[in-house]
């Protein structure tokens, strides 16, 4: 397992002045960890910052925007990005989930401090309050038109908003259990949804319906994710004909990340298992790299990617560090993970 390079704090603002410092630790699997900071001497005639390493680490490139440092002792190197804009008063707690609309104008988000909030993406200033939900939002997500949300929450209850009013438009009921992930299917005619309960459902927005179970697996699902499945993969023959409500159902699989250590694919519109695997702790989350791979998270830092057609072994498990894996993401050729450490 590879060494893992992190500053502990908010380098960005420690090195935005004159004589700013951060802290550093190296940590390797089986290892002490190692700890140094990098340190702002000014600035160089061409207006980037000077900084400077303790012994044991080495600074690479430096930007406006970024600083490559380097642990030689470890053969471990990464680059740090600033953000570009920080939002610091859309929330007043941490930040459980957030979407950003398909036009990139509007972000909704939800938080701790028990709030559903819509906002503009250029300058984080606040649109809308969604209220309507009792507890806590656990999951927002923008429809594809980018002016509907899709909302799970503890209240067990799934809620279509209107981003445009703040209109609650549709309340789906029938989980018996809080709300952990969502899901939408193609344009949004259906939604999927999984929950504390172990069930996964697939609702109608039209009629305001539950057209079916698609898995109960017996354990809570933290997360799902619906994408179009391989051609070669058996997804098994529905039991009884499709509601002519349920659109854009076939071909698809559902993953499933489960408490119970369990990664399940499932056909979308025949509700038959696919496959079946089990991890090292609790799955978190998982999403598609494409229509074969697959990736999904678990509580002790791994991020398994898998092969659809084949899941008897992963294709690859990398551990970046033992914190959980809270969300992925596929972006270009690779993927965006977060964890929370």
């Amino acid at each position: 397992m590879a060494a893992t390079l992190r500053i502990q704090s908010d380098w960005s603002r420690a090195l935005s002045k004159d004589e700013g410092e951060a802290w550093l630790s190296c940590r390797s699997p089986g290892k002490p960890t190692l700890y140094g900071s990098v340190t702002r001497r000014g600035l160089g005639s061409d207006g980037v910052p000077d900084i400077a390493a303790s012994e044991g680490f080495v600074v690479g490139e430096v930007t406006k925007k970024s600083i490559l440092i380097s642990c030689p002792h470890e053969n471990v190197s990464t680059k740090f990005l600033a953000p570009y804009t920080s939002f610091c008063r859309i929330h007043q707690k941490s930040i459980t989930c957030l979407d950003i609309s398909s036009g990139g104008g509007l972000g909704v988000s939800t938080s701790t401090d028990g709030t559903m909030k819509i906002w503009q993406a250029a300058n984080g200033e606040i649109r809308r309050l969604l209220e309507g939900h009792v507890y806590d939002v656990n999951c927002c997500r923008f429809f594809p038109s980018g002016l509907v949300v899709l909302s799970g929450g503890m209240d067990a209850q799934l809620k279509v908003w209107s981003a445009e009013d703040a209109s609650c438009v549709v309340t789906f009921k029938g989980h018996k259990g809080g709300i952990l992930d969502t899901a939408i299917v193609d344009r949004g005619r259906n939604v999927l949804s999984c929950s504390r309960d172990g069930t996964a459902r697939l609702w109608d927005c039209g009629k305001s319906a539950c057209l079916g179970i698609i898995a109960d697996c017996g354990a809570p699902i933290n997360g799902i994710a619906a994408g179009t499945a391989d051609s070669s993969l058996n997804l098994g023959t529905p039991e009884k004909p499709p509601s002519e409500r349920e659109v854009g159902t076939e071909g698809k699989i559902l993953l499933l990340a489960r408490e119970d250590k369990k990664l399940q694919g499932v056909g979308l519109q025949s509700r038959q298992p696919v496959f079946l695997f089990v991890g090292s702790d609790a799955f978190n989350c998982c999403t598609f790299l494409s229509s074969t791979y697959i990736l999904a998270g678990t509580q002790d830092g791994n991020i398994y990617q898998l092969d659809v057609r084949n899941t008897n072994a992963p294709i690859q498990v990398i551990h970046r560090s033992g914190a959980p894996v809270l969300s992925l993401l596929p972006y270009r050729d690779g993927f965006i993970a977060s964890q929370g450490n």
